[in-house]
């Protein structure tokens, strides 16, 4: 074997596990991209509720009662922002003293998210999008609590995939605000802000957002095994 080869050789595992490491880091990253929308405008809501400069448009019913709103955001933040590192596998596995306390913090975050969006509905009765997006609000945070209450029924268990599953879900639902603020702004430029397309927009997000959660799930995961096989193959 030739020294170039040889140096090929030894350095080829090396390469493989830095783009590893990179991967691991893309979607964290992504996840955290998508809530950077709604995470801005959360903070500018605060800020107006906290008595700071008005950057957002007003908005009557937050004003006279602004509790359930300011809980919303806050839990919201914490579990999008945290809940995006618990997917890569590879901090599972080499932190998995961090991934359970993380975890003890998203289901309390992730219920907090659901019930104030609970309260909202019912404390925002007149909200855009009419009734149709009053009870899809309904349902999606029922939903929400669900999954994360049988994510955690799950790993109490030790059913680690089922847990994977529901908690995915149930991220995949908090999180649409990401989407929504994509499908809301082209369902405005297309069909106008009259309650039903408001509805729909909103909605799409949540659509969207729990497909691609199933198909994360359902997807055939290819053993580490053969991933390295496959690796020094091609190598």
């Amino acid at each position: 074997m030739s020294e170039p080869t040889a140096l090929r050789t030894r350095s080829a595992p090396a390469r493989r596990s830095g783009s590893r490491r990179e991967s691991s880091w893309r979607v964290p990253v992504a996840l955290v991209a998508l809530t950077t929308i709604p995470l801005v405008a959360g903070s500018l809501r605060l800020l107006e509720v906290g008595g700071g400069p008005q950057m957002l448009p007003t908005n009557s019913r937050i004003d006279a009662f602004p509790a359930p709103l300011v809980l919303h955001i806050v839990a919201a933040a914490v579990f999008a922002v945290v809940g995006a590192f618990q997917f890569p596998a590879r901090v599972r596995r080499l932190h998995p003293t961090w991934h359970r306390r993380a975890g003890r913090v998203l289901v309390a975050a992730g219920l907090a998210v659901a019930g104030s969006g609970l309260w909202m509905t019912l404390a925002y009765p007149d909200a855009p999008g009419g009734a149709l997006l009053w009870t899809v609000r309904l349902a999606v945070c029922s939903t929400t609590a669900t999954c994360i209450i049988l994510g955690v029924t799950a790993i109490r268990r030790r059913d680690v995939a089922a847990h994977r599953a529901w908690m995915i879900r149930a991220y995949a639902l908090a999180l649409a605000a990401g989407t929504q603020a994509f499908t809301q702004g082209v369902g405005e430029g297309l069909f106008g802000t009259s309650d039903l397309s408001t509805a729909v927009s909103v909605t799409s997000g949540w659509i969207i957002n729990l497909a691609v959660a199933e198909w994360i799930i359902r997807r055939p995961v290819v053993p580490q095994t053969r991933r390295t096989r496959t690796a020094w193959a091609v190598t």
